[in-house]
């Protein structure tokens, strides 16, 4: 490999009010007092432990997700960001993104975050429509949804994002227009739309819902997309929508191979190596074994075989609609052009690509049918 790839950093908070019957992430609902200063200490121990795999690169970006990071005071947060720059050096453009729910209490808080140094806001609003809410366990109100872009704003956050959900339990394509409707009213930077999917080991799987056929999920992203595109938003990954100029860098870096740190419960990293090799981190998952100082943070190590890197890379790299340069291929993982000639060969002969000497893109019909497309790089 030439150089080494950009460096993001995932901090995972585990804990929420309450478990979501769609939610398969690693969140607990919390019993009492959340044990913010000692967990806060962990995260900066098991940082720490993995700086010798970051390969003294600066952090360009940094997402604190859940779970509810909102449920950590905005001292907590100061402390988390303070001791993490003290350890690793911060890019000065350095994108800063928390998520948080829209209830009153982390409304409140908005300002105190910016101050303690996050700069860019994601908030869970899901819906704007109460039943939907109830259904999807939310413990907000459209109400409080709709606040909580305004104190975003207010609280000097020109970077924030909507997370709004389609194709919900008996969702009409009335009920999903008028979500989408409300949302772009607020004029967000970034709006996360993406469609609901039944998880494993969720309440949702245990007990499915009835959600809206074939005809009604094409029909609501059709219609969708028009709004969007109406009101001056651009879609440049397969659920993501943005202003000009306010992509969610941290996971554009995730989504182009890029490296991350990733510390806290059950948090995943991936991490390019001097000499070429990709590892794969996780930690320990559970908040008890976290917090158990008798043990280690990291729970697993693995090494990308070489015959699964092509895979993983198409699998991030093909969820953006951006053109995608030729060589970052062999600056991301350790294969030349010729190990995936004959996919690419069989994706350009169908339509799915279109590819010069320089750069490939998906077309439509590649969208449609990009599991197939990704089938072609399984391991022999």
């Amino acid at each position: 490999m030439k150089s080494l790839p950009p460096l993001s950093l995932y901090i995972h908070i585990p804990w929420c009010e309450q478990k979501c019957p769609y939610c398969d992430f690693n969140s607990h609902a919390r019993k009492g007092v959340i044990p913010e200063a000692q967990y806060i200490e962990a995260l900066l121990e098991d940082l720490a432990t993995d700086l010798p795999l970051a390969g003294a690169r600066p952090v360009h970006s940094i997402f604190i997700g859940g779970g509810t990071p909102s449920l950590i005071s905005p001292a907590g947060i100061k402390r988390l960001l303070d001791g993490t720059k003290a350890l690793l050096p911060w890019r000065d453009d350095c994108e800063v993104t928390m998520e948080a729910n829209p209830g009153t209490l982390e409304a409140d808080r908005f300002r105190p975050y910016r101050e303690a140094g996050v700069n860019r806001l994601s908030v869970g609003v899901q819906s704007f429509q109460q039943d939907k809410l109830q259904i999807l366990g939310r413990i907000h109100g459209a109400d409080e949804a709709r606040r909580a872009a305004t104190e975003a704003r207010k609280a000097g956050f020109e970077r924030f994002n909507l997370d709004l959900m389609h194709t919900l339990p008996n969702q009409t394509v009335s009920d999903a227009l008028y979500d989408l409707a409300q949302a772009i009213e607020l004029a967000p930077p970034h709006l996360s739309w993406y469609q609901l999917t039944i998880e494993p080991n969720t309440q949702f799987a245990s007990r499915p819902p009835q959600l809206p056929d074939e005809d009604t999920q094409w029909a609501i992203f059709e219609q969708g997309k028009a709004m969007l595109e109406a009101a001056g938003y651009r879609q440049y990954e397969i659920s993501a929508w943005a202003k000009p100029g306010y992509q969610c860098e941290h996971n554009l870096n995730y989504w182009r191979f890029g490296d991350y740190l990733g510390i806290g419960c059950g948090a995943h990293g991936k991490l390019t190596q001097a000499d070429g090799k990709i590892l794969r981190t996780v930690k320990v998952k559970h908040p008890q074994g976290y917090l158990d100082l008798s043990r280690a943070y990291l729970d697993e190590q693995t090494e990308v075989a070489a015959e699964d890197q092509a895979l993983e890379y198409y699998m991030n790299r093909l969820r953006l609609l951006e053109p995608m340069p030729l060589s970052e291929l062999s600056e991301r993982t350790n294969l030349s052009a010729a190990d995936v000639a004959k996919p690419l060969d069989w994706a350009q002969q169908r339509g799915l690509i279109q590819r010069d000497d320089v750069q490939m893109q998906l077309t439509d019909l590649g969208h449609r049918y990009l599991n197939e497309l990704l089938g072609q790089f399984l391991p022999d």
